[in-house]
């Protein structure tokens, strides 16, 4: 079994409620590494709150390209960076990293948006042997946090993939994708868009300890619904499953889901990559001490002893007889539920430029 990693010690003057931790390792790019200490004075020290910092990327190119096998799409936008939802077990924590930020309390509260990112969209879609297939919009961080409802720049994309007739799959939990639903039912009579809800709980207060600025369970059952309603495509992500705490979940899970609205399922297991393996250990000894040892060590039994396997075919699913297990009920559970094996494809044919003011239109 793998060391269980250290976190450094909390700042005890850090005021920061609702957030998933308060700690703020260091990225592992850097060559120094800090510390809290007390400096045994006896002095009171003044109290700090950790408020959301916004800054601003004027990026050249904003879609980001993979070969992943062990994804269904080869092309990706992300307006911000970091996501103040706060998800303890959020796999795009160490990205943070890149920026020289902390991919602990940083990432849940130094954001970077990307206010020209509709532009630039629009801009890569029209180069010269551009060509079309589905773009996957939330790979990284939400789309639709907070910030997004006084920033707008996902809707700006959301109107910029409408006017080109692109295709685009969307991963969120945020509730605010429903102000939204005018541009997603249009690209939906169109086939042009499938929305993914993530759901990992139906304990609320299992969610607001984990996931302490996201939407409670009932909410987000209330978006599958709203955009079922609006002839939207909606997928389940019953993701992660972490087990020894969710997994006996999965088929009440889906089952709301199902009711609500959804018309296919998919599951990953719980990621800790890099930075958020001694995050989410910190987070189990302080909300669920008692199930701490469990939590892991069933983890690593479908990790190849250790916290995280990134290897591609095993890194969503695992190995081993537990996976199996978990990957049997899933199926077991979709077929009954009347779960499709997937979303209806999207349409690729429809993809051209916006027509604009005063431009010849065509005759076919």
């Amino acid at each position: 079994m793998s060391h269980p990693p250290r976190l450094p010690a909390l700042d005890p003057r850090l005021r920061a409620p609702a957030r998933g931790t308060l700690a703020r390792p260091a990225p592992r790019f850097d060559r120094e590494r800090r510390e809290w200490a007390d400096d045994g004075w006896d002095l009171p020290e003044e109290e700090r709150s950790a408020v959301r910092e916004v800054a601003i990327e004027r990026p050249r190119r904003v879609i980001s390209w993979n070969a992943s096998p062990d994804l269904g799409f080869d092309r990706a936008l992300n307006p911000y960076r970091g996501c103040e939802h706060g998800c303890i077990y959020c796999y795009a924590r160490p990205t943070h990293a890149y920026l020289g930020l902390s991919p602990g309390l940083d990432f849940e509260t130094r954001l970077i948006a990307r206010p020209d990112a509709p532009a630039v969209l629009a801009r890569e879609l029209g180069r010269k042997g551009y060509r079309v297939a589905p773009l996957c919009l939330g790979s990284n961080t939400d789309p639709w946090q907070p910030v997004e409802a006084e920033r707008r720049i996902t809707r700006g994309v959301l109107e910029v993939l409408r006017d080109w007739r692109h295709p685009v799959t969307i991963t969120t939990r945020g509730a605010l994708i429903e102000r939204d639903l005018d541009i997603l039912s249009e690209m939906a009579g169109d086939g042009l868009v499938q929305v993914g809800v993530s759901l990992t709980t139906l304990d609320a207060g299992l969610a607001r300890a984990m996931e302490p600025r996201a939407p409670t369970p009932t909410r987000r059952l209330a978006m599958i619904a709203a955009l079922a309603k609006a002839g939207v495509p909606v997928r389940l992500m019953l993701a992660p499953v972490i087990p020894g705490l969710t997994d006996h979940e999965m088929e009440a899970i889906m089952q709301a889901a199902r009711d609500a609205g959804a018309q296919a399922a998919w599951w990953s297991l719980l990621r800790l990559p890099h930075e958020v393996s001694p995050l989410f250990r910190d987070w189990l000894d302080r909300h669920r001490p008692g199930m701490a040892a469990k939590v892991m060590h069933r983890l690593q039994q479908m990790r190849g002893g250790r916290d995280n396997d990134p290897a591609f075919g095993r890194r969503f699913t695992g190995d081993g007889p537990v996976a199996a297990l978990l990957r049997q009920r899933f199926g077991i559970a979709e077929r009954r539920l009347g779960y499709a094996p997937g979303l209806p494809p999207l349409d690729l044919s429809r993809f051209r430029p916006p027509v604009g003011p005063g431009a010849q239109l065509s005759l076919f």
